[in-house]
């Protein structure tokens, strides 16, 4: 293991990991809908994040593949909330 795959085991996991927990906090105490949604979409990117580390220090381009699938995920989601939040109108 090379190391910038251990920087990135044990710094860039335990960041995103308290990312994730705040996120959660957001999303669940997210005085509005649109707040709910923005830690949602933040939770996505977060997700990805993890997935391209993984790959980094796994030196595998599988990972690559998942944070693409939830990129686009992510995406879809954050275009469905919006028309929903356009039509509640």
């Amino acid at each position: 293991m090379t190391l910038l795959s251990q920087l990135a085991l044990w710094v860039g996991l335990p960041a995103l990991g308290l990312a994730l927990l705040l996120t959660l906090f957001r999303i669940l105490r997210g005085p509005t809908l649109p707040d709910r949604i923005v830690g949602l979409d933040l939770l996505g990117t977060l997700g990805i994040s993890v997935a391209a580390v993984v790959a980094l220090a796994a030196r595998d381009a599988v990972y690559l593949d998942v944070a693409i699938v939830l990129s686009l995920l992510s995406f879809l989601g954050t275009v469905a909330f919006a028309a929903y939040l356009e039509r509640s109108r």
